[in-house]
């Protein structure tokens, strides 16, 4: 059995830890016989954040077991402890000195991994497991960066996601919208999930859809999404209480545990999205959607919002719907004039949607990859 410690800083709420517990959680799936057994140690700084994304979990528990995964809370008085088969650190989070003077003490040096952001830039596949000797001992650090090429570690996808993406059919979504209390779809309703960073594009979307043709329901998640939509409507929006302004009907819903959330995307005719974890998902989920990509200063977030965009939208004959209004959400160009565009194009949109997810889904998943690389190490 191999033991692998992977190392997580909340931040932002729940962007890295949600995605390092959807990666703590596949690779204890994966786990074999013999060698290829693993167990899991997840350290996490934050549990109470943890706890809202997994409610499995106790925030007042310094060590528990949770899904066939130890999670043990990262805190500043860092206990004595054996380092690990294989150690993950997630984004660059920096380890605890204690735990790297572990690992030194190793007789076999563990496989030592940083796990980087997902970019669709090109430099990527020439960056991917690149090591990096550490400066005061014989340890080396890879760097894992996942993508959307086989020169890269893969998006994050569970070896059941797409069976159950399948199977989750009109019943079910019934059965998920009546479990957050949403009441069957009207006749040529448009159902639209709202998850973003503060934008100030999100009152004119709003208005946007107040003003338009076409019947609306968006469901906006905790945070900026239900805050600016209740500045927007001059009144504080209740989970679980819907608010109607002309063809737009604002429904805030409740914080979602990571499957959930998942069920939301498939149910939904468009999902907005935003930094990493929602965004990978959103592509998953094989329905349109929209991503707000993280802002970084001096505008360096756009150059890889256009990678994307350029790698996303190869095979598509007239891709101007979905780059205007991706741009546009992300602070160049009018959301206004770009969305009715976008919704004209909702079905052919959707279709290509599909034949991406399942483009994707040739390529060997992050999980497995880092797997095969630990593998090839020890």
């Amino acid at each position: 059995m191999r033991c692998w410690d992977l190392f997580c800083r909340v931040v932002d709420n729940y962007g890295d830890i949600g995605i390092c517990w959807r990666l703590a959680r596949q690779l204890a799936d994966l786990s074999g016989e013999g060698e290829d057994q693993v167990r899991v140690r997840l350290w996490v700084d934050d549990l109470e954040s943890f706890a809202r994304l997994c409610p499995a979990i106790s925030p007042r528990l310094p060590v528990q077991g949770v899904a066939f995964i130890e999670v043990c809370h990262w805190s500043a008085d860092f206990p004595s402890v054996d380092a690990a088969d294989v150690v993950i650190e997630a984004f660059a989070c920096e380890l605890p000195p204690t735990y790297i003077a572990a690992m030194a003490r190793r007789a076999t040096p563990p496989v030592w991994i940083n796990l980087e952001y997902l970019s669709a830039e090109d430099w990527v596949e020439d960056c991917h497991l690149l090591p990096s000797p550490h400066p005061t001992s014989s340890l080396k650090k890879y760097f894992f960066f996942p993508g959307f090429t086989p020169g890269t570690g893969g998006l994050l996808r569970e070896r059941d996601l797409m069976r159950m993406r399948l199977a989750f059919d009109a019943a079910a979504e019934a059965v998920f919208w009546q479990s957050i209390g949403i009441p069957p779809r009207a006749n040529a309703e448009l159902r639209v999930s709202l998850f973003c960073y503060e934008n100030p594009a999100v009152p004119e979307l709003l208005q946007g859809w107040a003003e338009g043709p076409t019947p609306i329901r968006v469901l906006t998640a905790p945070g900026a999404a239900t805050e600016q939509s209740s500045q927007w409507l001059g009144r504080e929006l209740v989970v679980g209480r819907s608010v109607q302004v002309g063809a737009l009907t604002v429904h805030a819903i409740p914080f979602l545990a990571q499957d959930n959330y998942d069920r939301l995307l498939w149910s939904c005719d468009i999902n907005f999205v935003r930094g990493e974890d929602s965004f990978v998902r959103a592509q998953w989920a094989q329905r349109p959607f929209v991503w707000q990509i993280y802002p970084q200063s001096e505008d360096a977030h756009f150059v890889k919002l256009e990678a994307f965009l350029s790698r996303f939208l190869h095979e598509v004959s007239d891709p101007t719907a979905i780059s205007e209004c991706w741009r546009a959400w992300n602070g160049r160009g009018r959301i206004s004039f770009a969305w009715p565009n976008y919704v004209a194009n909702l079905a052919q949109i959707r279709r290509y949607g599909e034949v991406w997810a399942c483009q994707l889904d040739h390529a060997e998943n992050l999980a497995n990859n880092l797997v095969r690389f630990v593998r090839e190490q020890l």
